[in-house]
């Protein structure tokens, strides 16, 4: 079965956690993403930051992007998916926690990304079928 680490794009770019949110904004325009990755001073993973994110959490209250720092957004403990686990582990854990991008990590390594695009274009289309229907319900 297909894992993750065969996928995944490798090499994400992170924020650091002492980051501003203006920073993060900029890198995730110059990569042409939504989200980015929010990386400790101990290069463990601390969250995930989105675009969505910045707008409601920062610019909708009035907040100064130049200010935030991005580990403040990011909330609890990553949803994160292993480099080995299989196509069938990222279903669930994405649907399940409804997310279109999953952090991989090998031991406490962050090693790629996986998005629900690259999980559709490695499986059939009924399991994916499936897991937009799980994470479009919220």
């Amino acid at each position: 079965m297909t894992t993750a680490r065969e996928i995944m794009t490798p090499d994400a770019t992170c924020v650091g956690e002492s980051e501003t949110v203006a920073t993060a904004a900029q890198k995730m325009a110059e990569l042409k993403v939504g989200s980015l990755p929010i990386c400790g001073n101990d290069n463990r993973l601390k969250g995930m930051l989105t675009d969505r994110d910045i707008v409601v959490k920062v610019l909708a209250k009035g907040r100064d992007p130049q200010q935030v720092k991005a580990g403040e957004l990011g909330q609890g403990k990553p949803v994160t998916i292993g480099a080995d686990d299989d196509a069938e582990e990222i279903l669930k854990t994405m649907g399940s926690h409804q997310v279109r991008r999953l952090p991989v990590i090998d031991g406490h390594d962050l090693v790629g990304i996986v998005a629900v695009a690259d999980v559709a274009r490695a499986l059939p289309d009924k399991p994916v079928g499936a897991l937009l229907d799980a994470i479009s319900d919220s």
